[in-house]
């Protein structure tokens, strides 16, 4: 039974993103598994609270995907 499971800052994605990403990715990995399990494929998106991860040491926020997203990173 396939599982994904996907990690996102609390509050980056809207419902409506987070229903679609569901989805689509249901759909890439039924493209390698197969059709037939497509009813066992588990999508998993957890939402993570701003600044409860780091890259390189230092605490990642929103503000910083934010920032990535617009091409301003390190802002």
């Amino acid at each position: 039974m396939p599982f994904v499971e996907i990690k996102v800052f609390e509050d980056e994605l809207s419902e409506e993103q987070k229903h679609e990403m569901i989805q689509k990715i249901t759909e890439v990995v039924v493209s390698f598994a197969g059709e037939n399990l497509r009813q066992a494929t588990w999508v998993v998106v957890q939402e993570v609270k701003s600044g409860h991860w780091g890259v390189g040491g230092k605490p990642l926020t929103l503000n910083d995907i934010r920032a990535i997203q617009a091409g301003k990173p390190g802002s």
